[in-house]
């Protein structure tokens, strides 16, 4: 978690399974109004088939994107919508991460093990890292 609070805005995307849809928005909407911190611009999608790709984000469901003010609020409220993504068997946009803790990536990103071992049988574990990366312990 970002424990150091900088200008700017956090975004955040989701995706739930499609037959999760209606009782999971329902439930993210409803925590989000009674939160302090209210996104400025929100984009709402239906996602067709997964692929097999190892950190593949989409999934057949529906995909949520906000863009937040970036405050303590927000990383609360943030903390709180990943509990209910995990709950829902979605993911979260590693494109658009910045506070996904590595247990959560490792809960719901099913084939990050299988990545992790083709980076290291690469040898591509000490070449290329990022932040992210060490963060989420991939």
């Amino acid at each position: 978690m970002v424990k150091k609070q900088r200008n700017g805005f956090i975004q955040y995307q989701f995706v739930i399974p499609k037959e999760k849809g209606l009782e999971g928005l329902d439930e993210i909407f409803k925590i989000i109004k009674s939160s302090k911190s209210k996104p400025f611009l929100s984009v709402l999608k239906l996602f067709g088939d997964e692929n097999n790709n190892f950190l593949s984000f989409p999934k057949k469901g529906w995909t949520l994107a906000m863009d937040f003010k970036n405050n303590k609020e927000t990383v609360d409220l943030i903390d709180e919508l990943d509990q209910i993504i995990l709950k829902l068997k979605g993911r979260i946009y590693l494109a658009k991460d910045s506070l996904m803790s590595e247990k959560l990536f490792k809960q719901t990103y099913e084939s990050w093990e299988a990545f992790h071992n083709f980076r290291v049988s690469i040898g591509a574990d000490k070449v290329f890292n990022s932040l992210q990366s060490k963060r989420l312990g991939i």
